[in-house]
């Protein structure tokens, strides 16, 4: 944890202490930080609220990094219109695509001109439809967006906290969320929803997991694509683009992995402008030669292990998975994602494959909304498809 999150984490704890204390001689303990505990909470009215909600309100949250530090995440919720069923409402726990590295990426901090806004308004349609269907809408911003500390882009077992606490978190905030949740993630947040499918029953076990929806995730053979790079392959140099946030995000977890030893003088605009930008803006950035990216004496050790610990091909889901991919996905490779597909079957798991011919990485997350929502009510009735042959 960097000494900014645990200055944060402090003062959390110190405003608690606080709001409790006594007029007692004695001080009091320091309260602990627990997993899932709500901190904060206010109204939400930016670009970030869901229109059909009651109320979307920003709420600050415990979780845990990947080393099982606490940390503090941002995040929204939203509840339905209409009143709480019996158990309350269930719950739909959205994990985000790529959005950056930088304080500003974080989705909960959009507004109508804001820098993550060409993405969060693709998204917001099919949200705000779980709402006007009875669910309440969680949205983490996964740690280090919009909080303390650096964003370790696609760390499985962050992310898979960060989605699973969110919703014992949003209990605390509102008696009429219920205890029945669902992951869905895109993108990055497509691999984050396959850690959770593994993790997030054991994590979080007085809630039920019905299932998961993984749409393009990323995540497969992002070491052998570093790899690729190294080699000078011209067919990765899109990859170019996702490496500083790759590299960014291994060092929070990894400090040996040292970002600015890893790219050429030539490649370093682009580490710059994630620093401090989001995807929109580094997308921007010339891109250079594959044979240019990586400096040539740089050691890819650290980066290349902690790529290989997020490859989601390796886990086992313990709850059922419905898989989407479109066939003209430039960013999230369509075999890479059948391969991922087999091996999730080979490692036991019931997955639902579905394939849309022609959708790019964004334009497949419209045309999927029936397909979500059938497989939802499959799964909250018992059912587990399955497209896996034997």
């Amino acid at each position: 944890m960097t000494d900014q999150a645990r200055s944060w984490l402090a003062g959390v704890a110190a405003l608690l202490l606080l709001t409790g204390c006594s007029t007692a001689a004695e001080p009091e303990p320091e309260p602990e930080l627990r997993a899932g505990q709500l901190l904060t909470a206010r109204p939400l009215t930016t670009a970030a609220a869901l229109p059909s909600a009651a109320e979307t309100r920003l709420i600050t949250y415990v979780s845990d990094d990947s080393h099982g530090e606490p940390i503090v995440v941002s995040g929204t919720v939203a509840v339905p219109k209409t009143a709480p069923p019996e158990g309350g409402w269930p719950v739909i726990s959205w994990a985000h695509g790529t959005t950056g590295y930088a304080d500003t990426c974080a989705p909960s901090a959009d507004t109508a001109d804001g820098l993550v806004h060409d993405y969060v308004s693709v998204v917001r349609p099919m949200l705000d439809s779980w709402l006007t269907r009875g669910f309440a809408v969680v949205q983490t911003d996964y740690q280090g967006l919009g909080t303390p500390g650096g964003h370790p882009y696609v760390d499985g077992v962050s992310e898979a906290n960060t989605v699973t606490d969110i919703v014992r978190a949003a209990r605390h905030l509102d008696s009429g969320i219920g205890t029945e949740w669902l992951a869905i993630g895109h993108s990055q947040g497509g691999q984050a929803v396959l850690f959770t499918a593994q993790d997030g029953q054991d994590r979080a076990p007085d809630l039920t997991l019905a299932g998961v929806v993984s749409i393009a995730p990323g995540g497969v053979d992002m070491g052998q694509a570093v790899d690729l790079l190294r080699a000078g392959r011209p067919e990765v140099e899109a990859a170019q683009r996702f490496l500083p946030l790759l590299v960014l995000g291994a060092a929070v977890v990894d400090p040996s992995v040292d970002p600015d030893a890893i790219f050429t003088s030539q490649a370093r605009p682009l580490l710059t402008a994630a620093r401090t930008e989001c995807v929109a803006q580094i997308d921007a950035v010339p891109t250079v030669p594959a044979s240019e990216v990586l400096a040539p004496e740089a050691d890819l050790g650290g980066l290349r292990a902690y790529l290989d610990r997020q490859d989601p091909v390796r886990l086992t889901p313990r709850v059922p998975v419905l898989l989407v991919q479109g066939t003209a996905d430039a960013a999230v490779s369509p075999a890479g994602v059948d391969q991922l597909a087999k091996a999730l079957c080979a490692n036991g798991a019931a997955v639902d494959y579905r394939v849309y011919p022609g959708q790019d990485h964004r334009g497949v997350i419209a045309p999927s909304v029936t397909d979500m929502q059938n497989f939802v009510d499959a799964v909250m009735n018992g059912d587990s498809p399955d497209s896996c042959t034997p």
